[in-house]
C-alpha cells in the first residue's frame, strides 16, 4: 500500500505523516515537491509514484489575502484538486481531501449538515468548494472532510498566537460573536487514518461508496470562548506567564477584515460517526490535550 501525502510540513500534514504509518508506505511530499500552483505538474508526479490513496493536505489557506490573489486560491483549492481525482480514477486510487466551514454563510443558526447548500461568502470559501464540486464530478473514489478552526502544538495557528500575546499584552480583545468548533489538527489526522482504514477495507470488498463528512470537535465556542480556554488551561497545564488581565469580546464589526467570515461555523458530524462508527470528542477536551502535549 503506498500512500501519497502533499503538504507534509504544513500542521495537518505533519501529524498525517504520523497517524498513516500503520496503513502503509508514505511518499510525503511538501509544497517545493508537489507545487499545486502548477496542477498540470501534477499528472507527472502521480504517475511516477503510483499511489494507492492520495492524501490531500496542501491548500491556500491564507483567508484574507485571497481576496487579492483569487486565481491563485481558485488555482490551488479548486483546480489541482480537481486534476489530483482525475488522476486517482486513472490510477484506481483512493483520494481524500480538506474542505472546509467557510463554503457556508454562517446564517444558519443550528450546525450545519452534509446536506445543507453551500453558500460562501468570500474567495476561500468559494475556491475550497470548487475543489469539492471538482471532485466529486471526476468519478473516482473520494473521501471529503470538511473541518473547521484547526489549530496546532506546532505551526501558525490561533492557539499559539493567543499564547504569544498572553505574554506581551495587559489586554487582548477577540471577537465574540463567531461561532464554531476549534478542531485540533491531531484528532483530524487520527480520523482520518481510522476513515482510510475502513474506506480501504470497504473498496476491497466492493463495498465503498465515495462521501463529504463534516469531521470537527463537538461543542461550540466564540473565538473570544476559545481565547479564555486557552489561557486558562495554558495556566494550570504550563505555568503560563501570562500578563493579560483582560480579554474583551468584541462584535466583528469593530474587527473588520479584506475576506468576510461566517458568523455560524459549526459543523454536525453526525454522519461520520456513524459512517465510521468514531464518536468524536468535545472541544475543549482536545484542547487541555493539545496544551499538554506542549509541555
Amino acid at each position: 500500500m503506498k500512500i501519497l501525502l502533499t503538504g507534509k510540513n504544513g500542521q495537518v500534514g505533519w501529524e498525517l505523516n504520523r497517524s498513516l504509518l500503520h496503513l502503509g508506505q508514505i511518499v510525503a511530499l511538501d509544497r517545493y515537491q508537489v507545487d499545486l500552483s502548477q496542477p498540470e505538474d501534477l499528472r507527472k508526479i502521480l504517475n511516477d509514484i503510483g499511489p494507492d490513496v492520495i492524501v490531500n493536505a496542501a491548500a491556500y489557506t491564507a483567508v484574507d489575502k485571497a481576496e487579492e490573489e483569487a486565481s491563485l486560491a481558485m488555482t490551488i483549492n479548486g483546480i489541482a484538486p480537481g486534476i489530483l481525482a482525475q488522476e486517482a480514477k486513472r490510477l484506481n486510487a483512493l483520494l481524500v481531501h480538506y474542505s472546509t466551514d467557510y463554503v457556508f454563510d454562517g446564517a444558519k443558526q443550528d450546525p450545519y449538515t452534509e446536506s445543507d447548500v453551500p453558500n460562501p461568502v468570500n474567495v476561500y470559501g468559494r475556491s475550497k468548494l470548487a475543489g469539492e464540486q471538482a471532485i466529486q464530478k471526476s468519478g473516482c473514489d473520494y473521501l471529503v472532510f470538511r473541518t473547521s478552526w484547526v489549530y496546532a502544538s506546532r505551526g501558525n495557528n490561533f492557539l499559539l498566537t493567543i499564547l504569544r500575546l498572553a505574554q506581551e499584552r495587559d489586554s487582548i480583545s477577540i471577537v465574540g460573536d463567531q461561532f464554531g468548533s476549534p478542531t485540533w489538527a491531531k484528532l483530524l489526522a487520527g480520523t482520518t487514518s481510522h476513515c482510510i482504514g475502513q474506506a480501504l477495507a470497504q473498496r476491497k470488498s466492493g463495498k465503498f461508496s465515495s462521501g463529504l463528512f463534516h469531521l470537527t470537535s463537538t461543542g461550540s465556542t466564540t473565538w473570544h470562548g476559545f481565547a479564555e480556554a486557552i489561557i486558562d488551561i495554558a495556566a494550570d497545564r504550563l505555568a503560563l506567564n501570562s500578563i493579560v488581565g483582560k480579554i474583551s469580546a468584541i462584535p466583528t464589526t469593530e474587527y473588520p477584515t479584506p475576506a468576510k467570515r461566517p458568523k455560524n461555523s459549526q459543523l454536525a458530524s453526525r454522519k461520520l460517526e456513524s459512517e465510521f462508527d468514531v464518536v468524536m470528542p468535545e472541544w475543549r477536551e482536545c484542547l487541555e490535550l493539545c496544551i499538554e502535549e506542549k509541555k
